[in-house]
C-alpha cells in the first residue's frame, strides 16, 4: 500500500511519522516557538534529523476557540518555509482549509493537502475557489480528509453526541467518495478521524479502541493524538485535580501513537518525532 502524493509514492507498509511544523504564534502546544521563517526551517531540519518521514507545515492554529487567520497572513507564514522545505528530499504537507492557500502551495510543489474541513470550507465572493476542485485539478497531490464537528471556535462548546464511530466513518467515507467521483484516485486519499475536534474524551478514546472499524472502509488512516487535551488527565489518582500541560503529555502521546499504529494507522502526526520513531522501532521489532 502507498499514498500517492505530488512527488512521492509514500510507502505505507510501515507507519510513517509526520512532523508538525506550526508557523504560528498561538498553536495550543508550541505556538510562537517556530513562527519566524528561520526558526521554522531550523525546526524542520531537526525533525528530519529525528526521523520524520513527512513534514506538515501549518500557518493557522486550529486549537479549540482559535480565531481565524487571514489569507494574506497564512500565505506569508507558510510560503517562505515551504519554498525551502520542498528542496530537502522529504514529502511536504500543508495544513490548510483555504482553497487559495491550497492552490498556491501546490503550485510551489507541496505534496499533500491536510485539511481539517475535508474540503468543505467555502471562501465565498466573486471568483472564489473550491477546495475539491483545486485538489481534483492536480494530477497527483495527496490529500488528508479530517472529520471535525462544527468549527474550531465552537467544536468543544457543544461536542458530538451518541456513538461517534459510525458518524465519523460515514462522513469520511462520503467525503472520500465525493472526491473520488471528481477523478481523484483512491491512492491519493488519507482519512483522519479528527481526535479532539468536537469530540468528548470518551469519544476520542472510542475512536482509538475501534479504529479497525474505520479501516474497514478501505482507506489508510492518519492518527493525530500528539499532546491532545484528552491526554491531559493521565496523571496519578492521588492528584485528582492535576492536569498535564501540553509539553508534559509526551508519555501518553507515545502510548496513543503506538496503540494507533498497532491498530493499523499508517501515518502518525506528532510533535515529538524522535521519541515516536523510537517507539515504532519497538513495534517493528516485535512484528
Amino acid at each position: 500500500m502507498y499514498w500517492q502524493t505530488s512527488r512521492y509514492q509514500i510507502d505505507l507498509t510501515r507507519p510513517q511519522v509526520m512532523g508538525i511544523v506550526n508557523v504560528t504564534p498561538d498553536s495550543f502546544s508550541d505556538g510562537g516557538q517556530h513562527d519566524a521563517t528561520l526558526a521554522a526551517l531550523k525546526h524542520c531540519e531537526q525533525l528530519i534529523r529525528d526521523g520524520a518521514d513527512i513534514l506538515d507545515i501549518g500557518g493557522e492554529s486550529t486549537r479549540p476557540g482559535a480565531p481565524p487567520v487571514s489569507l494574506e497572513d497564512e500565505l506569508a507564514r507558510v510560503i517562505p518555509v515551504l519554498r525551502e522545505a520542498t528542496q530537502w528530499g522529504v514529502p511536504v504537507s500543508v495544513d490548510t482549509y483555504k482553497p487559495r492557500v491550497m492552490q498556491a502551495v501546490l503550485d510551489l510543489g507541496a505534496d499533500i493537502i491536510n485539511d481539517i474541513w475535508a474540503l468543505r470550507w467555502q471562501e465565498g465572493g466573486a471568483g472564489s475557489l473550491d477546495g475539491t476542485a483545486v485538489v481534483a485539478a492536480h494530477p497527483n497531490c495527496g490529500v488528508c480528509l479530517m472529520h471535525m464537528h462544527r468549527e474550531p471556535q465552537t467544536m468543544q462548546v457543544a461536542p458530538m453526541q451518541g456513538d461517534v464511530l459510525p458518524q465519523v466513518r460515514d462522513f469520511l467515507v462520503q467525503s472520500a467518495q465525493d472526491l473520488h467521483a471528481q477523478g481523484v484516485d483512491k491512492a491519493r486519499i488519507m482519512l483522519d478521524p479528527g481526535i479532539g475536534f468536537g469530540k468528548t474524551v470518551a469519544q476520542n478514546f472510542a475512536l482509538l479502541a475501534r479504529q479497525a472499524e474505520l479501516l474497514q472502509a478501505g482507506y489508510p488512516v492518519l492518527a493525530g493524538w500528539s499532546r491532545k487535551s484528552s491526554l491531559a488527565g493521565m496523571v496519578p489518582h492521588r492528584h485528582p485535580d492535576a492536569s498535564l500541560s501540553a509539553t508534559e503529555r509526551l508519555a501518553p502521546s507515545l502510548a496513543a501513537a503506538l496503540l494507533a499504529a498497532e491498530r493499523g494507522a499508517t501515518v502518525l502526526r506528532v510533535h515529538d518525532v524522535k521519541e515516536t520513531v523510537q517507539v515504532l522501532r519497538v513495534l517493528e521489532a516485535i512484528r
